[in-house]
C-alpha cells in the first residue's frame, strides 16, 4: 500500500524550519503542450544502481558552493566580504544539510504507482504525498497542499510539479520517460533563499509486476545502503 507516513510530514515541518527564510515566490500555472503528452501509467520501482548517490549530491553541491565564496572573497578582497561557507547566515552548515535532507525525503519512495487518463495523472509514492495533476479545460490551475501551492504542466514531452512552501522554500520534479517506456527518471531540485545553489536528486525507476518478489535496496543520507527481500 502506498500511503503517507505521520513520521515523513513530521520531518518535513521540521526540516522547513531549517531552510526556509523570509521571502516567498508567486506561483505561475504551467501551460500543457498535449500534444508531446506521454503515459508514465504502470508501477515503478526505485533502480538504485542508476539514482543518484545522496552523499556524492551532497558533496558536488558544497564544492559549487566553496567555489562560489572563493570567486566571490576574490572580487571583495578589499573589503574583506565574500560568502562563507558554515556558521549560520546564508550557505550556513545546517541550511545546506537540511537542503540534502529536505530532498532525500522527498525522494525516498521506493514504489510509485501511476493512474493517467486524458484529463489528469495521479502519482502515488510509497510512504510519501502523491502527486496530482489535472489537465481540465487544457489547461492546469494551481492547487492548494496541506504543504503549499502546487503547480503542474508539460514542458515538452516532459512533466513538471512545482510546489511552493512558505518562507522561500520550493520543491520541483520534473518528470522523463526513457526512450523504451521502460524507465522513469524524476529529477527533483529543493531551492531555499537560505542557500545560492539549489540541490537536485535524480532518481530513476524501472517498471515492475506487483505480483513478483524481489529485492529492494535504497540509499539515504542517514543509513547507507538498505536492501530487503519482499515478496508481494
Amino acid at each position: 500500500m502506498i500511503s503517507l507516513r505521520k513520521s515523513t510530514v513530521i520531518a518535513v515541518l521540521v526540516l522547513l524550519s531549517l531552510i526556509t527564510a523570509c521571502s516567498s515566490t508567486e506561483p505561475r500555472p504551467l501551460e500543457p503542450d498535449n500534444s508531446a503528452k506521454v503515459s508514465y501509467e504502470g508501477f515503478w520501482e526505485l533502480n538504485l544502481g542508476k539514482s543518484d548517490n545522496i552523499q556524492a549530491r551532497l558533496d558536488t553541491l558544497v564544492r559549487e558552493l566553496v567555489r562560489r565564496a572563493e570567486r566571490q572573497a576574490q572580487g571583495k578582497s578589499d573589503r574583506g566580504g565574500g560568502m562563507a561557507i558554515g556558521g549560520s547566515g546564508s550557505n550556513s552548515a545546517p541550511s545546506i544539510i537540511g537542503l540534502a535532507k529536505m530532498a532525500d525525503l522527498v525522494t525516498r519512495s521506493q514504489l510509485l504507482e501511476v493512474e493517467q487518463d486524458k484529463n489528469s495523472i495521479l502519482i502515488k509514492r510509497e510512504d510519501n504525498f502523491a502527486l496530482t495533476c489535472e489537465f481540465y479545460k487544457g489547461s492546469s490551475q494551481p492547487r492548494e497542499t496541506p504543504y503549499g501551492t502546487e503547480v503542474c504542466g508539460w514542458d515538452s514531452h516532459q512533466l513538471l510539479f512545482r510546489m511552493y512552501l512558505p518562507d522561500g522554500l520550493s520543491i520541483q520534479h520534473r518528470l522523463s520517460l526513457g526512450a523504451s517506456g521502460d524507465r522513469l527518471n524524476i529529477a527533483t531540485t529543493i531551492y531555499s533563499d537560505k542557500v545560492s545553489y539549489p540541490f537536485t536528486l535524480n532518481r530513476v525507476y524501472s517498471r515492475y509486476d506487483p505480483d513478483k518478489g524481489g529485492i529492494r535496496c535504497e540509499m539515504t543520507l542517514t543509513r547507507g545502503k538498505v536492501c530487503t527481500t519482499e515478496a508481494r
